[in-house]
């Protein structure tokens, strides 16, 4: 709280909203290179000649990079700081999306997983950045406010990056699928080299776009979240104590939090399309349904940012929201045909005041080492979105695609356990 009070300290009202925009941004661009995956899935599909469980190893190579790039991240930031640690994150994604050029161009699917891993490692140093400091840059009790507005900018990068590579590497998909079925092996294999080819030009723009952006960075003149005297003492001193032991189950509670956080957003987005091509929705129309999913998000965010603390307390968003994802996969596994379609979608409402509520839950009271610590800890839990999906196709093999997300429940419980048992310490501690 102090390291926010410092900052509020330094800076004028125009500035710190300058700052603000500026995180926004950051969040924008990994909201773009993150739901792109929603269509990647069909298309490294149809291109690569994939069975339906590979092709969401995207997903997978995408998020469990988080999982060994986070306490790496941690490291990296203490010898950087968080500025320069965003610009090396922000290189990073650049050359993840560089490699997706050699992929596209020998049709090869593991070096495109390749690239996915490392823009998801970039990514993971941008967000282990960015995450803790837009919930130290303010009021604690407007900590969620802030990032349900990071969540606006993620999410409206969200809907455009479907619709916009869909348009680009899947034009006339339902054309392509029955111009392919026609074709011998031979023409076959160069019509789907030439749709491979597709992609490199989008990357390629990625790549100078993240160059330019990590370049810009020192422009902004965003100043450093460091620790106020007092608190390195506090800090100090807890270490040497317990090595911050009283914060381990809060940490592994809130790696838990973002574990089935993350997995039940990218489920509820990333599957949405082979879900509605499961259902009979023609190709065109499914390979953007994710962008109806982020849509609802980010209505979710909008209302985040309008009535939380004025109406609603962040952690009451958070467990009504769990609560609401209960009722809305349920309504999705039962009832049935494509309406079921629009639960899938409507669960990126539920899922969207989850994640803001959680950091400043499992970040209260941590500055300095112990931010750092915790940050690299709640942002390996975002391998969830690497592991569930991945149940969530095996589920659907063995059963069905909509009775698989009956997978969601458990996750959704768990945040509602979460969030009650955070409540009650904090009771119990005032």
């Amino acid at each position: 709280m102090e390291a926010a009070v410092n900052i509020a300290k330094r800076t004028s009202s125009g500035t710190y909203i300058k700052q603000v925009i500026t995180i926004g941004f950051f969040f924008f661009i990994f909201g773009f290179v993150t739901w792109v995956n929603g269509t990647l899935i069909p298309y490294l599909h149809i291109a690569c000649e994939l069975q339906e469980w590979q092709a969401y190893l995207v997903t997978f190579a995408f998020y469990i990079s988080y999982t060994f790039m986070a306490l790496p991240s941690s490291k990296i930031l203490q010898l950087t700081g968080i500025i320069k640690g965003m610009q090396v994150g922000l290189l990073i994604m650049a050359a993840g999306c560089l490699l997706f050029v050699p992929a596209a161009m020998l049709r090869y699917y593991p070096l495109f997983l390749l690239g996915l891993f490392v823009v998801g490692a970039g990514t993971t140093l941008l967000q282990t950045a960015v995450n803790p400091y837009i919930t130290k840059l303010g009021d604690p009790a407007r900590a969620a406010q802030r990032i349900s507005i990071m969540g606006i900018c993620n999410k409206f990068a969200g809907i455009l990056a479907p619709m916009i590579l869909g348009a680009i590497i899947l034009k006339n998909s339902d054309g392509l699928l029955a111009e392919l079925e026609r074709l011998d092996v031979v023409a076959r294999t160069a019509r789907l080299d030439e749709l491979a080819r597709d992609v490199i030009m989008p990357y390629i723009v990625l790549t100078i776009g993240l160059c330019i952006i990590a370049f810009g960075i020192k422009y902004a003149h965003l100043p450093e979240i460091t620790p106020s005297g007092e608190e390195r003492a506090v800090n100090e001193k807890e270490e040497l104590a317990n090595a911050g032991k009283s914060h381990n189950g809060a940490f592994m509670l809130g790696f838990t939090a973002i574990f089935v956080t993350v997995a039940v957003e990218v489920i509820a987005g990333d599957t949405i399309s082979n879900y509605g091509i499961y259902h009979g929705v023609r190709l065109d129309v499914a390979k953007s349904l994710t962008s109806y999913t982020l849509a609802s998000m980010l209505t979710g965010y909008v209302l985040g940012a309008l009535f939380i603390p004025k109406l609603i307390t962040q952690e009451k968003a958070f467990l009504y929201s769990s609560l609401l994802g209960i009722l809305l996969t349920l309504l999705a596994v039962f009832v049935p045909g494509q309406a079921s379609i629009v639960f899938i979608a409507l669960l990126g409402f539920a899922n969207a005041m989850l994640w803001p509520a959680i950091w400043p839950l499992a970040l209260r009271g941590l500055s300095g080492e112990l931010l750092n610590r915790g940050s690299a800890i709640l942002i390996m839990g975002i391998a969830g979105g690497a592991i569930l999906p991945l149940v969530y196709s095996w589920l659907a093999h063995i059963s069905n695609n909509q009775l698989a997300y009956l997978l969601l429940v458990p996750c959704y419980l768990f945040n509602v356990y979460y969030q009650i048992s955070r409540t009650k310490k904090q009771v119990y501690h005032a």
